[in-house]
């Protein structure tokens, strides 16, 4: 009788492998039916509940993954709190391997918190919370994030569990660096960073906060800084064996082209440890590095164009080209113009190869920040450059002047008032 339920999995297992996935389906599903409360059916329903979320999860089956979370909670009451726990998060968590169903993992989310509360699972409950707010940051819900970080906050500080209390002020800093709240991001940072001091942090937490810290000195232009918490987050994630690492190597390679050492990108990459993650990301990391040492803007939009998904998916990379790119673009407009005291705004945007309009913009904002002397002929369509004007130092002598004689009076006022 024992060795029954074995020889099924073992079935069901041969099945999957097989690839005869409806009948897997129905094997595992069967098990799962079966009525009896032996801890070796305990054991077997757990093996099948896992397995066929996975397979679900292969299969991109989003809805039937839904329903067999809600059919499993009456099982989940008669196993141990802390095995109903890890199967939740597991299966919680196997929504994020299937496209397009971020709503229905928020739903299904929901719901489990709510049969917490009902169960009084406390634990799990901060735990699905926490997972929660990971999923309304990922939808762009920050408002419904922040108040359910408050709640969260007042309870774990309460509870004085430190390890969710890091991963919720992790999570603060980054929804409020979403919606460019950058002091308040700051500050949710530096707490979660005083509350993991304070327990034995797991390295891919401690990867987590280091990104995040990069992340924020990236924002303030302090990339010198930001590279050695992106390299120490590499280390982490990469030692892990964590798909994030290679996004910490693309911040990494972020930070030298913005620090203008295009040459240390091509020796960060021919490392051992970079090796492995050689592919498209690098790759568009790279040619990003050749644009920027060529100073062209042609190859530079060429690449944003080729490397799309690598480039303008990430808001991060994103923000810091469009800095680069708008400093590339300073550069090569005061170049050409350098020669000219009046030229055709056409002319320019033919050697750019920019529209008219795009390129006149730029030149007045330029002309507004100082960045030459100038004005704009729109009636001729001209830009007409003066000479760098003479710095008159008039005005200053005569201020310093004026110090100095109110020195030489007070000074003499102080003597005139000891002799009297």
């Amino acid at each position: 009788m024992v060795a029954a339920p074995s020889n099924r999995l073992q079935q069901a297992d041969e099945l999957k492998q097989a690839k005869k996935f409806e009948e897997t389906i129905s094997a595992y599903q069967a098990i799962l039916s079966e009525q009896g409360d032996s801890e070796e059916l305990s054991r077997e329903k757990e093996y099948a509940l896992s397995h066929l979320g996975q397979l679900y999860r292969d299969l991109h089956l989003s809805h039937e993954l839904a329903e067999l979370i809600r059919s499993s909670r009456p099982f989940m009451l008669t196993i141990a709190k802390a095995k109903t726990a890890k199967l939740t998060r597991s299966l919680i968590d196997y929504f994020g391997a299937i496209p397009n169903c971020l709503p229905l993992q928020i739903e299904i989310c929901k719901e489990n918190i709510e049969w917490c509360i009902q169960e009084k699972r406390l634990f799990l409950k901060q735990a699905l919370e926490t997972r929660l707010v990971a999923l309304y940051l990922d939808n762009k819900m920050y408002h419904e994030s922040l108040s359910l970080i408050s709640m969260l906050l007042k309870e774990l500080k309460r509870l004085d569990d430190k390890m969710v209390l890091v991963e919720v002020q992790l999570l603060e800093s980054r929804v409020c660096h979403a919606l460019r709240n950058l002091p308040k991001a700051r500050a949710a940072l530096t707490s979660a960073r005083t509350s993991a001091n304070s327990i034995y942090c797991p390295p891919l937490l401690q990867a987590a906060l280091d990104m995040q810290s990069g992340i924020l000195h990236a924002e303030e232009k302090d990339y010198k800084t930001a590279y050695s918490y992106f390299y120490e987050t590499f280390e982490g994630f990469s030692s892990q064996e964590d798909p994030k690492a290679i996004l910490a190597l693309k911040y990494m390679l972020l930070c030298k082209i913005m620090l203008n050492l295009t040459e240390d990108v091509h020796s960060i990459v021919g490392g051992k440890v970079a090796l492995k993650y050689a592919g498209p990301e690098i790759d568009a990391m790279k040619a990003v590095a050749h644009a920027h040492k060529n100073r062209n803007l042609q190859e530079f939009e060429t690449t944003l164009a080729t490397y799309t998904n690598e480039l303008n998916n990430d808001p991060i990379i994103r923000t810091q080209l469009a800095a680069l790119y708008d400093t590339l673009l300073e550069q090569n407009l005061v170049r050409i113009i350098e020669p000219f005291s009046r030229v055709e705004i056409s002319h320019i945007a033919d050697m750019v190869k920019l529209p008219t309009q795009q390129v006149e913009a730029k030149l007045s904002q330029m002309i507004l920040d100082k960045k030459f002397h100038g004005i704009l002929d729109q009636g001729a369509g001209c830009l007409i450059v003066f000479d760098e004007p003479e710095e008159d130092k008039t005005y200053e002598t005569a201020v310093e002047t004026l110090k100095q004689v109110d020195k030489v009076v007070s000074s003499l006022y102080q003597k005139a008032a000891k002799l009297s």
